[in-house]
């Protein structure tokens, strides 16, 4: 049986050995283990190809972040921690009602380890979360930590080091069910690993039966909660109401309590969910003049309704919880980086699309980039956002075609809790919320599936969105530029991108020149790229020239790596011989031989037929559209060719392109831009011309 591969990816170092180790003992007979972690770099870059990716919640920001880094189809996973049971005896074995140091890298940390001790039943003393950058305003003796004694006060004096949290039975039983090693969980080593490993089953509901015991855990998490909620039993007596609830109802709770709900609370549904059994969905309604979202969720118990919360929350604190998010977002680095002083080059092409940009960023409709790949696309959006009046708010980009498709609609939308199997609790604002007042860059959206192009539309149209699993309508205020490397036309035809969405998006659409058509900028862009990279060559002329007539596929992209190669060399000038061997061998491919003898009537005649004529009357296509100034599409040439009854298919245009193109005769421009003829294509042109008029006179 061949060896699974599972990548275990942390944040730091020390938790990732660690989280590695627990797999490795359970899994080393029969999968090979890596570790990365961010911190020092190892798990930046596409990751190599793994069965299994195993990550903790704290190495990537986010599911965009986990996609750049995870190579297409493979599975992830998250990290899930727990305690010892024998680390567990040694905290009962603290005097009961003690106050104590819990001590991690960050409060969140601490308080969710707090909450899992809580959970397995450590009650019984009072633990108070600490922190780097934490005031400790009391006098405290006993401090307990997860292996984080750096950040323990010097002064405490019993220290508890839990080491490091191992990993859940239930993650590792996931792993054995993603590997179809399912048999492993039999073995005395899963076995005895289980046993060690502390598990708790309390559910909400168990933990709302076990009030009476836990009730001041209970009311600790009622007043960590940031919305108001109301707790009633299966009597509809109300036996909970947090603080968050006094304030929004203008009630209190030593008033209310043991009180029937109906009495107290009228409007809110509480006897009709405890009667349906079924949540009472989220609607609007007004208390003490304020707008307040309200929904109401049953407790069950196997087939019983043993009470239900509501659930309050101001309007205006939802939007303000959303702004506070976006401008969270916008710190981590989320805004345009670069303007149109950005953009380097003198050349009319480039000129011409930075004015048309310009002008086009004052608008508020959508704008299309349209180029091939390595052509500057964001670099454009970036700009565009700079100089619109959005400027102030958040610039956010996706790779559409880098997010596997089912985490693309809950990454552009969000979801609500339980949406799907992993969903945060309480949810996630999508990206089209994040983008509130701003910008949404949208780069390679060839690449949307067709339930998605609709949804886009929608948000086009309409301005507002629905989360994943959500009953509610979102209204935002987002501006699209989307960008594409292919013929979305082409697209349409196929069937593959709607036609509505295309026109949409086509509102404002531009084509972004290739570097090839954008003359001598290229020097301009590489002596700003030494300069950044700490270059010191100089080119020698026919370097220049050879790079001139290159054709350069990879545009700007390419040309930075010509760069680097150049700076590596060594070399202070630059000559033929240190030219890129892969440049190079793609320049050198030898032009199709043309010989051309004294016709006779017959060869004269030959010239009607197709398989010789076609290459020559689309190199004339290409000759003529070259002394205008402009490119030539499949499209014209077709229709030309129609015109002067010369039988031509869009494979035959497409096939005799390519060979031309291999040739270095022309460049092809991916989606709008068309065909243009290259210096060598001119020559091969002019010199069959009068070649051709000379015999055509003999």
């Amino acid at each position: 049986m061949q060896k699974k591969k599972i990548t275990v990816v942390s944040l730091d170092p020390r938790a990732g050995a660690s989280y590695a180790g627990e797999v490795q003992s359970l899994f080393g007979d029969y999968a090979d283990i890596s570790m990365f972690n961010v911190m020092d770099g190892s798990a930046m870059g596409i990751l190599e190809w793994a069965d299994l990716f195993v990550i903790s919640t704290d190495a990537y920001g986010s599911a965009e972040e986990v996609a750049r880094h995870v190579p297409i189809g493979c599975q992830t996973m998250a990290v899930e921690v727990s305690f010892r049971w024998n680390e567990l005896r040694k905290l009962k074995e603290i005097p009961e009602g003690s106050r104590v140091l819990f001590v991690n890298m960050t409060q969140t940390m601490a308080r969710e380890a707090i909450a899992q001790l809580n959970q397995f039943g450590i009650n019984h003393i009072h633990f108070i979360p600490f922190y780097p950058g934490a005031v400790l305003e009391e006098e405290v003796h006993i401090a307990v930590t997860p292996d984080e004694m750096r950040y323990v006060p010097e002064f405490v004096e019993k220290k508890i080091n839990l080491g490091q949290r191992p990993c859940t039975s239930g993650m590792m039983i996931e792993i054995a069910l993603r590997l179809d090693l399912e048999h492993l969980l039999e073995t005395d080593k899963f076995q005895k690993y289980f046993q060690m490993i502390a598990t708790s089953n309390y559910s909400f509901d168990q933990m709302f039966s076990r009030s009476i015991r836990l009730e001041s855990q209970f009311h600790i998490l009622m007043d960590i909660l940031e919305d108001g909620i109301i707790g009633i039993n299966e009597k509809g007596e109300i036996f909970a109401c947090n603080k968050q609830a006094e304030e929004i109802t203008k009630v209190s709770s030593s008033l209310i309590v043991g009180k029937r709900c109906d009495e107290v609370f009228s409007y809110i549904p509480f006897l009709k969910c405890l009667l349906e059994k079924r949540r009472i969905p989220v609607k609007m309604i007004k208390m003490n003049g304020v707008n307040v979202s309200m929904e109401v969720v049953p407790v069950l118990r196997q087939e019983n309704c043993i009470g239900a919360f509501a659930r309050l929350q101001k309007f205006n604190e939802v939007e303000v919880r959303q702004n506070e998010l976006r401008n969270q977002l916008m710190s981590k680095g989320h805004v345009a980086k670069y303007g149109f002083d950005d953009v380097i080059g003198e050349s009319d092409a480039i000129q011409k699309t930075k004015m048309v940009l310009e002008r086009m960023a004052a608008s508020e409709s959508p704008v299309l980039l349209i180029g091939e790949t390595g052509t500057g696309k964001e670099l454009f959006a970036h700009a565009v956002h700079r100089a619109s009046c959005r400027k102030d708010g958040p610039f956010i980009a996706i790779n559409v075609a880098a997010v596997p498709e089912n985490l693309l609609e809950s990454e552009l939308f969000g979801y609500e809790e339980g949406a799907f199997t992993g969903a945060k609790k309480g949810g996630r604002p999508g990206l089209f919320e994040f983008s509130h007042k701003g910008t949404l860059f949208l780069d390679e959206v060839e690449g949307m599936s067709q339930a998605l192009q609709v949804k886009l539309l929608r948000v086009l149209q309409e301005r507002e969105i629905m989360r994943v699993g959500g009953n509610r309508v979102i209204k935002i205020d987002v501006r699209i530029v989307a960008a594409t490397n292919e013929s979305l036309e082409e697209k349409v035809e196929e069937g593959s991108f709607r036609r509505d969405l295309y026109y949409r998006l086509n509102t404002l659409p531009i084509v972004i020149p290739t570097l090839a058509e954008r003359g001598e900028d290229m020097f301009l862009i590489m002596e700003s790229m030494k300069r950044e990279l700490g270059g010191g060559f100089v080119l020698t002329k026919p370097v220049k020239d050879f790079l001139r007539s290159y054709s350069w596929p990879g545009n700007i992209r390419e040309l930075r790596n010509v760069v680097e190669y150049f700076i590596y060399t060594g070399q202070s000038e630059i000559t033929i011989e240190e030219l890129p061997p892969t440049v190079f061998r793609r320049h050198s491919v030898k032009l199709r031989p043309i010989t051309v003898s004294q016709p006779t009537l017959d060869t004269k005649t030959s010239w009607a037929k197709k398989e010789f004529s076609a290459y020559w009357f689309i190199l004339e296509q290409l000759y003529q559209a070259s002394e205008k100034n402009i490119s030539i599409g499949r499209e014209r040439i077709l229709t030309e060719a129609k015109e002067k009854h010369l039988p031509l298919s869009q494979q035959e245009v497409r096939k005799i392109l390519s060979d031309m193109a291999e040739q270095g005769l022309v460049y092809i421009s991916r989606g709008r831009g068309g065909s243009r003829l290259m210096p060598a294509g001119r020559d091969l042109w002019e010199t069959h011309n009068m070649v051709d008029r000379r015999l055509i006179r003999t």
